[in-house]
């Protein structure tokens, strides 16, 4: 576990220290990537979003978590993951100046760009600490919101995530995080070139097996409010998968999704 989170360090770190203008666009796993990985196939338009700024979006997400927050002006939100600072700012735009946004991150490089981009902005209410998911280095009952994209599925060890997470919310507080699942049994190699071909697949488990994790995290009201199948193409699949088993692909009965998914701390 403690191997994998390096890894995912020195990758993250990689792309962190990129030029602002070399936006390649990678969430590397344990395989690595950052030149040929094809990542576009996970991402979504942050463009026309108040509070958006080009300087923080690394295009690593796969989704967008803030639509289905429930965010409200005045909340503190926490962004786990949070890279270059991109999802916190657009909460920022959301909370206003009572509310308070923290990004906790396990790269020391996102959290100097992250900072770096806050100070061009003058944002007193956005902070962005260095902290493992597994172990925050925050406050119990202490946030409104928590929410990630494209981060959990990377964390070796979800049932302690979202423990973390249920440990920091208020009561009443929820979260909503955007990820990568599985559905069906894939075979190992397929999910290792499924990785090198559009990132961010390495660490990701069965959606059932996600769900059920929140469920014993103590959780309640879980809705699922996206779902988008990441095509892959065929001359991949059939290495590795009949034409029966391709076509339980291609009509979404198995494969590799992003999904956003809410829950609340109600107990």
């Amino acid at each position: 576990m403690e191997n994998a989170k390096e890894i995912v360090k020195e990758k993250y770190g990689q792309i962190a220290d990129q030029d602002s203008s070399n936006k390649k666009g990678c969430c590397c796993g344990t395989n690595g990537c950052c030149s040929d990985v094809n990542y576009t196939v996970f991402s979504e338009s942050y463009e026309n979003l108040e509070g958006y700024n080009p300087d923080a979006d690394l295009n690593l997400g796969c989704g967008i978590p803030t639509d289905f927050a429930g965010i409200k002006p005045g909340d503190h939100v926490l962004d786990l993951g949070s890279g270059a600072g991109n999802d916190c700012f657009v909460a920022r735009s959301i909370v206003g100046e009572t509310g308070k946004v923290t990004g906790l991150d396990l790269t020391e490089q996102m959290i100097v760009r992250a900072r770096a981009n806050n100070e061009k902005l003058q944002f007193k209410n956005v902070e962005f600490v260095y902290g493992d998911i597994e172990e925050m280095p925050i406050e119990s009952n202490l946030v409104d919101v928590v929410i990630s994209n494209c981060v959990l599925n990377l964390v070796p060890d979800k049932t302690k995530a979202f423990s973390e997470i249920f440990r920091v919310l208020k009561q009443g507080g929820h979260f909503c995080i955007s990820d990568v699942v599985l559905r069906g049994n894939l075979p190992e190699k397929l999910q290792n070139d499924a990785e090198m071909f559009a990132g961010c697949v390495s660490g990701a488990i069965d959606m059932n097996l996600y769900l059920d994790i929140i469920k014993k995290a103590r959780f309640s009201h879980t809705t699922v409010h996206k779902q988008k199948v990441i095509q892959m193409p065929d001359e991949l699949l059939l290495k590795y998968l009949s034409e029966s088993e391709i076509k339980s692909f291609h009509t979404g009965e198995k494969g590799i999704f992003s999904i956003t998914v809410s829950a609340e701390k109600t107990n």
